[in-house]
């Protein structure tokens, strides 16, 4: 039964998987996509919808840590299904809330279920895909967040013109739950629990006899203690904190200084993440084939040089959407404009609308590309004994730049405007990708295993 044996489990579990991050994904950003109809019935200004945001991103950064850290030592199936339970349950009980101080609790707590999300699909991947093919099944896998992003705020600025906010967050809770139970029927650990051998290849395990003293000699101090760790930390810091500003307040930005619609702002979010989800492929696909013709070396990584490209991608999208884009109509027409009018004239939209959408999904391709390889650099570079906790301590920086892009972002907002708290993240952004240019042919293998093979 071997190859139909593997590739039933494979597109079950792998479909399971997928779809179940979804969930994960689109009740995480729930309140992002209801955020205007909220502000309608109740009275939030950007100093408590900064909390309510950052109140997830804190309690998802300890928890994705800790659940990354125990990912190796529980079952991967009933951790996944088991925080796809918690968020669900979490955004019926929103439903029914109405104050600040409610709202941030149960966003925390929402927040701590999302945590179980990630770290068990990374296990299960390794345990189900050949080594060689990782990257590009990440990248499949963590586009199913672009998909959910995507559609999340179109179809709710549909379902709000037949129903309330509050239905729509009990109807994603429900559905919610409702895949948790799905994904315990169908997501396995590992081959062996059917009855299958496991992927793990037996060159590797021969390699591990031989290098298993110093494996096992890369104590957690000399893992720590990698410079690259904390150079990958940084700049995912960065990175997913600039995404994390631009997806959670790029909607009001459009619409509270650039004069735009609901309707446009949803839009750009949705090319934003369709932007993303071709850029996670790319990304994984396209650094897989660089890493077999390298192959990977002590010093550098294959993987930069498309790592670099996104992140100055990131750079010029942002500025030109700070830019370019402007509440009133320019006297003349600028470049970009008469080179889209035949486009405009095909569209039925507006140059500037299509402008929008055009500068979203760059953004979006440039920016989840690198969230894509940070988490495959992470694992791939540290020892074997702690490639779970390398992507725990990056995936961990992540989420405390997602929660610098909370409250401290809408607070400069307030303090001066949107437009001043976008070109901080622009220049931020701008800094790192020169920083890691320079940096670019560092020692990138960590821990002891990569002092024994100078």
């Amino acid at each position: 039964m071997g190859a139909t044996g593997y590739g039933y489990y494979r597109t079950t579990i792998f479909l399971s998987m997928f779809v179940g991050y979804a969930m994960y994904y689109f009740n995480r950003k729930t309140f992002s996509f209801v955020m205007p109809s909220m502000m309608n019935e109740i009275e939030l200004d950007k100093e408590d919808l900064g909390l309510i945001t950052s109140s997830q991103t804190l309690a998802y950064a300890i928890s994705k840590f800790i659940s990354g850290v125990l990912s190796d030592k529980i079952s991967a199936r009933w951790l996944f299904s088991i925080g796809l339970f918690i968020v669900g349950s979490i955004n019926v009980l929103f439903s029914w809330s109405s104050s600040v101080a409610v709202f941030t609790i149960l966003w925390f707590l929402n927040g701590l279920g999302q945590g179980f999300g990630w770290p068990p699909c990374g296990k299960v991947l390794r345990k189900w895909f050949e080594p060689s093919q990782f990257g590009t099944w990440w990248a499949i896998l963590s586009s199913s967040m672009n998909l959910a992003g995507g559609l999340g705020p179109l179809v709710t600025t549909i379902l709000l013109q037949y129903y309330g906010w509050r239905t729509i967050f009990a109807m994603s809770g429900i559905i919610c739950v409702a895949i948790g139970v799905l994904c315990v029927m169908f997501v396995k650990n590992e081959p062996s629990e059917v009855g299958l051998p496991n992927i793990e290849p037996g060159a590797k395990k021969d390699k591990g006899a031989k290098e298993g003293a110093s494996n096992n000699e890369s104590t957690l101090k000399e893992f720590l203690l990698s410079p690259y760790l904390w150079v990958l930390s940084l700049g995912y810091l960065v990175v997913f904190g600039v995404k994390i500003a631009c997806t959670d307040w790029g909607q009001l930005f459009l619409i509270q200084e650039k004069g735009q619609s609901v309707l446009m702002g949803s839009s750009y979010m949705s090319a934003l993440e369709v932007g993303g989800l071709l850029g996670s492929l790319a990304a994984g696909y396209f650094s897989d084939k660089a890493v077999a013709q390298r192959g990977l070396g002590i010093y550098g990584n294959p993987r930069h040089g498309l790592l670099l490209s996104m992140m100055a991608g990131m750079y010029v999208s942002m500025y030109l959407f700070r830019v370019t884009i402007t509440a009133e109509s320019p006297k003349e027409d600028p470049l970009w404009v008469i080179a889209l009018h035949p486009v405009s004239e095909l569209t039925g939209l507006s140059e500037k609308e299509i402008w929008i959408l055009t500068l979203g999904a760059a953004f979006g391709f440039s920016s989840y590309g690198p969230i894509a390889l940070f988490g495959v650099i992470a694992s791939e570079s540290a020892p074997s004994n702690f490639c779970g906790t390398s992507h725990a301590v990056v995936a961990l920086m992540a989420n405390v730049g997602a929660f610098l892009a909370g409250l401290p972002f809408s607070t400069v907002a307030k303090r001066y405007n949107w437009d001043t708290a976008f070109w901080v993240a622009e220049v931020t952004c701008a800094v790192t990708t020169v920083c890691f240019f320079l940096i670019r042919n560092m020692r990138t293998r960590m821990g002891r295993m990569a002092k024994k093979m100078d």
